[in-house]
């Protein structure tokens, strides 16, 4: 009988004796090699020409979940999970290294059972997305579905894959007006089956942090250290991923973190400066996709403007230089965006060093941008919340006004000289 995957098995080879799971083969892989899982929960790799013998010394058997149902406390607050992908929010089958998941209130329930001393879980699957896919549809998607349970629950928690989850924090945050509960998004940056993964801990604090916070705003809740110290609850529009695989990935950016959030269900309040829950009726602004992101660098491509104009973007971002410098000399940007301006496209501008604000009076060459050439300087908005918001503004009656607002504290008012690098 031939191995299967998920089959235990053990392997001769010409380089030594391997056993463990026998794991199916990913199409990107030649089909000449065979991967088993180890012991040790890794994964290697055996060419197949070099098997001698392979011994099947247990079959697989799909395991049965077991279903617990969730009971409802009345003393404790409703909270629900919104999926939208990511290894959060997933099932893992250890013998096959597969992920599967029915995304139910009792799954997270089951996967997570310290949930149920903070709050009653009631969870559904609205998408199942990399987030590096994620488009201005799947965010309005997002804002719907919270919206919709907002009135039923006391707070939101939306787990997200990690890429893009600050692009989507910021849209969250203009998508949905009068926000009145907390939007709490959150991920893992490893994957669940691996002893370092920082998902279960997220999971709790974001719980802990949409039931007992006692703010009105989108904010992203992951580790704030390496360690399982706590985690940090990071203003939606004032964050960035700095990290590719780090737990500790997320900061705020030019602002104080939220709160810091501990397993304990310890909210420690660390900036008093954001909404507070209200009774307000929440509602979903629309969205454009006609916006896009530019960054500057050194002798770009000046045809880069005109590209977009011929695909009909009404909005378009610039990542300037420092304080908001772009090409006006040599190779002159001034010409396309005057273009741009006549054909009526919203353009503004940020910085692209993250920290830090943009001036449009300090050079002279500032001053040719922001009243020659009428592009809209953000002061301390990062460029990806500049991305998100014009997206949303392109839809209201004046996008320029609504991009000056402040409104969901993407606009920090004082320097955070202290907030460097933290």
């Amino acid at each position: 009988m031939q191995a299967q995957p998920g089959d235990k098995v053990k392997l001769e080879t010409t380089e030594g004796i391997f056993e463990g799971t026998l794991l199916p083969r990913p199409e990107l892989l030649s089909n000449d090699i065979t991967i088993i899982k180890l012991k040790t929960g890794y994964n290697i790799g055996i060419e197949t020409k070099k098997i001698k013998k392979t011994t099947i010394l247990e079959t697989y058997k799909a395991p049965l979940a077991k279903k617990q149902a969730a009971k409802h406390n009345p003393e404790l607050p409703t909270i629900a999970i919104l999926s939208t992908g990511g290894t959060i929010s997933s099932r893992i089958d250890y013998r096959t290294g597969g992920v599967y998941a029915d995304y139910t209130a009792e799954d997270f329930v089951n996967m997570c059972p310290e949930l149920q001393q903070i709050a009653n879980i009631k969870a559904s699957k609205i998408m199942s997305i990399m987030s590096e896919d994620a488009t201005t549809t799947d965010w309005k998607t997002m804002a719907e579905a919270a919206v919709k349970e907002l009135s039923h629950v006391d707070g939101i928690v939306i787990t997200h894959g990690t890429d893009t989850m600050h692009y989507s924090a910021a849209a969250l945050s203009f998508l949905i007006k009068d926000l009145n509960k907390p939007v709490i998004i959150t991920g893992a940056q490893r994957s669940i089956d691996r002893g370092s993964s920082d998902a279960f801990m997220n999971m709790v604090c974001a719980v802990t942090a949409a039931a007992k916070w006692n703010g009105a705003e989108v904010a992203i809740c992951m580790h704030a250290t390496m360690n399982d110290d706590y985690c940090t609850l990071l203003r939606g529009t004032k964050v960035r991923k700095m990290h590719t695989s780090r737990r500790d990935a997320f900061h705020a950016i030019n602002d104080e973190p939220l709160a810091h959030v501990k397993t304990n269900g310890t909210i420690e309040i660390t900036n008093e400066n954001y909404r507070k829950r209200n009774d307000a009726k929440p509602s979903v602004r629309k969205i454009s996709n006609q916006v896009a992101l530019i960054q500057v660098h050194p002798d770009m491509d000046l045809g880069i403007i005109e590209y977009h104009l011929k695909q009909k973007i009404k909005g378009i971002v610039i990542a300037a230089t420092a304080l908001g410098h772009i090409p006006i000399t040599q190779k002159s940007l001034g010409p396309a965006i005057a273009k741009a301006a006549k054909a009526g496209v919203t353009t503004v501008l940020c910085s692209q060093t993250v920290y830090g604000r943009v001036h449009p009076y300090t050079y002279t060459n500032l001053r040719k941008v922001s009243m020659g050439l009428g592009v809209t300087y953000l002061a301390d908005m990062l460029p990806e919340t500049a991305y998100a918001k014009l997206c949303v503004a392109l839809t209201e009656k004046d996008p320029v006004e609504f991009m000056k607002q402040n409104i969901a504290g993407e606009y920090t008012m004082r320097e955070l000289d202290d907030s460097f690098l933290l």
